[in-house]
């Protein structure tokens, strides 16, 4: 199947066409002709398999036939403005003012404008949550729910999540109205494109040996996740000490230096990006060649959304993941959603002491009445850490 069977008007095909695309990928096969003929749909797709297109160009062709007076998209007279925190609201005020159609939003500026009576959503009649798992993962439910309370009950709705967690079908129930549910890879499977190792190390010597491999491999565009900001900082220091081109993105930076550190990746003027999974959502990288797992996360789903960072739009790509002995559980959690053994190794000069017992191990035999938990002392989901 190409582009051409899936409905799609002709000045849509040659914005396509135009960006060298000839056949859609599953979600966009799958996606595409649903939301055209007006449902409500619940798609699953990962970080880069095409879903962004999935919506955007059936949601474009929809409004084409009603657009504003403005700035024109690709081959359509369609105007669009994106609003989100952390910088002066002015700039994004002055477009709002002059009338949008699609406006493309994080919750807590909409929310923050709608109660200023600078926008108005009376008049939305399609809803797009993208990324919905990480947005109940980041604690935005409450804002969410104010959200559905002021756009018209009678809309289209679509939702877009890398996973189909117990969470997301409760969110399902709550907005969609009979969707038709999308897959376009078995529920929180990962790419297959991604190369996916991992190394036994040494939890003190993690930094010297992601220094080694990136500095001997001579990589570029890697993306390493800390699980804090803290720790983001300490190890883009040691990089920048051992002349690798480094930049952290977090919490605490602002919005101006992540988009500065960004912009820097992508240009290649910063070699890696050290980020936490928060910091990173939404990261958009074409061809991104190497993920790295400084630390391994404590939430299996949330190692899908970072390695599907690689290996995107059928690109190959490196998943490398760094295991000390107090994160074996982590990795035995994330082998079992995968369904994959991953391949692990050791580099010598680095092995874990053979003779190391974690401190939460040597307490739990000290006190065997206490509740087990391999999750203690770590960020639980939801963590703005």
């Amino acid at each position: 199947m190409n582009f051409d069977n899936l409905g799609l008007i002709p000045s849509l095909l040659k914005a396509v066409k135009e960006k060298g695309y000839d056949v859609p990928s599953p979600i966009q096969e799958k996606a595409i002709p649903l939301i055209l003929k007006g449902k409500d749909v619940l798609a699953s797709a990962q970080t880069g398999t095409g879903k962004t297109a999935g919506f955007t160009l059936p949601l474009l062709q929809r409004l084409s036939s009603n657009p504003s007076n403005g700035k024109r998209s690709t081959h359509l007279n369609i105007r669009s403005t994106v609003i989100f925190g952390g910088v002066n609201q002015r700039p994004q005020v002055a477009k709002l003012r002059q009338g949008v159609d699609v406006l493309i939003a994080t919750p807590g500026r909409l929310l923050d404008l709608v109660n200023q009576k600078v926008l108005f959503l009376s008049s939305v009649n399609i809803l797009v949550l993208d990324e919905a798992d990480r947005m109940l993962d980041m604690g935005f439910k409450r804002d969410l729910d104010k959200i559905m309370s002021i756009i018209p009950r009678q809309r289209q709705n679509l939702l877009f999540s890398a996973t189909f967690s117990k969470e997301i079908k409760f969110l399902a129930r709550e907005i969609l109205n009979n969707p038709e549910v999308v897959e376009a890879t078995p529920e929180n499977t990962t790419v297959e494109a991604i190369v996916q190792k991992a190394y036994r190390v040494d939890k003190n010597k993690k930094a010297s040996l992601i220094i080694k491999l990136i500095l001997e491999g001579g990589w570029f565009q890697v993306l390493v996740f800390t699980r804090t900001k803290h720790g983001a900082n300490n190890l883009c220091k040691k990089m920048i000490k051992s002349n690798i081109k480094a930049a952290a993105i977090h919490g605490n930076k602002s919005q101006s230096a992540r988009t500065k550190a960004l912009s820097g990746f992508k240009s290649g003027a910063v070699e890696v990006l050290v980020a936490t999974d928060i910091a990173a959502r939404g990261l958009d990288i074409p061809l991104l060649p190497h993920v790295i797992n400084f630390e391994l996360p404590n939430i299996p789903e949330d190692y899908v959304h970072r390695i599907g960072r690689t290996g995107r739009a059928g690109a190959k790509g490196e998943a490398l993941s760094l295991v000390s002995v107090e994160e074996k559980n982590y990795l035995r959690d994330i082998e079992k959603l995968i369904g994959n053994r991953i391949q692990i190794s050791t580099v010598e000069g680095f092995e874990p002491d053979p003779n190391y017992v974690p401190a939460a191990k040597t307490q739990r035999s000290r006190v065997k009445h206490r509740t087990r938990n391999p999750n203690k002392g770590f960020p639980r989901r939801g963590s703005r850490r």
